[in-house]
């Protein structure tokens, strides 16, 4: 029986939206730029998908935006801000647990002449808001921060940020990487005071290499590519339809009863943490308390997490050590950044869920778990 707990680096795609992008592929394949018949219900289709995920952020159709994925979102939302105020203000605010794809690209921009503060966290993994105040200056135009850490599952205070931003007398641009709080958390970008925000599919399973932004109604984006003036002239290039399809009826069945499939991940996220404290010892819990629904941290003291991620593969269970996107590179700039030791960053196995798993399953793992763990740490004693 397989067993997939590694959901925050990508969910399996729901039956319907595979069908919904064979549907693309083999009847609706026409490109909607075209003015006849077969692009016209795709454009159709397309702009119904739009008006939909706008609906779930209660936002409107026209702050929606079609991209390859969060990296792209980040990226262009990043460079836009910055390339469009450069003349006047180039400091950037974010934080120390960001995702590559918001670190690299401001790396890129202090290499040119950009300066950028990265907020310090606190064990739980939260920024604190007098942080934050005390970075702001005159030359300060955004503060990029991720609503929920991949890594650790931190619910960063949004909500807290966006108020105090609007509370100022000069204009200073939010962007929400929301990759990892899209459908595991309810919130309106509007709310929040948010001028941006980043969505992948492939999160909410839907299918890779599509996404969306959500950018507040007069804000300007400077696009990443041209071309034949595709989404409204951001994002030019013939749009992906299956991809879009696919994102679509994935937005469409999670917001169906999207918190009652909040719910079950958490309780299944809980079962998980209840068991593995009641049946291993030795071992920290990384995650917060309050963190998101999805995801549990946890340190298993005296083994190295890749062995033990090996360990689970051969009995059909897969988690991670960590961000699939820095997976391969040594040691977490999460952990480090909460305080961790170097035993328990060694030791740490990241459990990510979906409303796919089941009871069984969470049971299944603790038990693979239990002797895995026992295995190891006799092995390592052995040879001590």
């Amino acid at each position: 029986m397989e067993i997939y707990l590694d959901n925050s680096a990508t969910t399996k795609p729901y039956q319907e939206v595979v069908d919904k992008m064979v549907l693309a592929l083999t009847t609706q394949y026409g490109n909607p730029s075209s003015i006849y018949k077969k692009g016209i219900e795709v454009e159709r289709e397309i702009k119904e998908i739009r008006r939909n995920i706008a609906r779930s952020l209660g936002a409107k159709e026209t702050e929606i935006y079609f991209t390859s994925g969060g990296t792209e979102c980040n990226n262009t939302i990043i460079r836009s801000v910055a390339n469009l105020n450069k003349k006047t203000k180039k400091h950037i605010i974010s934080t120390v647990i960001e995702h590559p794809s918001v670190l690299n690209t401001l790396k890129d921009l202090e290499a040119d002449g950009f300066e950028v503060t990265y907020l310090p966290v606190g064990k739980d993994g939260k920024i604190s808001l007098e942080d934050l105040k005390n970075a702001i200056k005159k030359e300060t135009i955004l503060v990029s921060v991720m609503h929920v850490n991949n890594e650790i599952g931190t619910i960063q205070p949004i909500e807290e940020i966006g108020k105090y931003l609007k509370s100022l007398d000069e204009k200073v641009y939010f962007h929400v990487d929301g990759v990892q709080s899209y459908a595991k958390i309810k919130f309106r970008p509007s709310r929040y005071n948010i001028d941006f925000m980043s969505v992948s599919g492939h999160k909410l399973h839907g299918p890779k290499g599509i996404g969306f932004m959500y950018v507040k109604e007069n804000n300007r984006i400077k696009p990443l590519l041209t071309g034949g003036g595709q989404e409204i002239g951001i994002r030019s290039g013939t749009e992906n339809v299956p991809g879009i399809y696919g994102i679509g009826e994935a937005v469409r069945i999670l917001n169906q009863d999207l918190e009652g499939t909040i719910d079950k991940i958490k309780g299944l996220r809980d079962l998980l943490k209840e068991e593995i404290l009641a049946n291993i010892d030795n071992v920290k819990i990384n995650s917060p308390e309050d963190g998101v629904c999805h995801v549990l941290n946890v340190s298993f003291r005296g083994v190295r997490g890749e062995v033990l991620l090996h360990y689970l593969e051969q009995k059909e269970i897969y988690v991670s050590t960590g961000s699939a996107c820095s997976s391969k590179k040594k040691g977490s700039h999460v952990l480090n950044a909460i305080g961790l030791t170097p035993d328990e960053i060694e030791g740490a196995i990241r459990f990510s869920l979906s409303d796919l798993n089941t009871k069984e399953e969470i049971m299944k793992t603790v038990e693979v778990l239990k002797e895995s763990v026992s295995d190891l740490r006799m092995i390592i004693g052995r040879r001590r």
